[in-house]
């Protein structure tokens, strides 16, 4: 008969000495950093933009409020998405940036109201649909906040206005209630 030889074998630590707080940590933050881009991407995949935020009020993401194509020259109302149509005459919240043109003012009462200033640098200025032209009703004003994030709160309207010489110079418009800094 031949000796064969043993080796020992080590006692199985438990699950409960394996993980350590470090592993745990690292692992929250990867799940974190790969779950909330998911999270987010699908979840405005889903709403498509507009989410309930109660009392009637509806937050929309100004980016995609203008994502759709529009041709200046010859596009109507029907142009513009159903989802979108829909809003006219709601109570909504957008944040982006403000833009005066016009006005080197402290306080204002009209701008356009835009997702990013800074794209026009690369992609040119925001074309029609990407743009809510913002008045504050009843001849008040709002600070200019230039440059800085803002949240507006008002009553979209969305109407397909056409200027002289027969081009779309606006396709949102809104009744601005409240400006706030971000």
């Amino acid at each position: 008969m031949e000796a064969t030889a043993t080796t020992p074998t080590k006692p199985r630590m438990r699950l409960s000495q394996r993980i350590n707080f470090r592993m745990i940590a690292v692992a929250a933050v990867v799940l974190f950093l790969v779950g909330y881009p998911i999270y987010t991407y699908l979840d405005e995949a889903i709403s498509g933009g507009v989410h309930n935020v109660g009392n009637g009020m509806k937050a929309v993401d100004l980016k995609a409020l203008g994502n759709f194509p529009f041709d200046e020259k010859v596009s109507t109302i029907s142009d513009v998405p159903q989802k979108w149509r829909g809003l006219d005459g709601q109570k909504v919240i957008l944040e982006g940036f403000m833009y005066a043109g016009n006005s080197a003012a402290d306080n204002i009462n009209r701008f356009q109201f835009v997702y990013n200033i800074a794209k026009c640098c690369f992609g040119g200025p925001p074309r029609v649909q990407e743009r809510v032209f913002t008045v504050v009703p009843n001849g008040g004003t709002v600070p200019y906040y230039y440059g800085e994030m803002v949240r507006c709160t008002g009553t979209l309207h969305i109407v397909v206005h056409k200027n002289e010489v027969g081009t779309t110079d606006a396709v949102y418009t809104m009744d601005l209630d409240k400006v706030q800094e971000l």
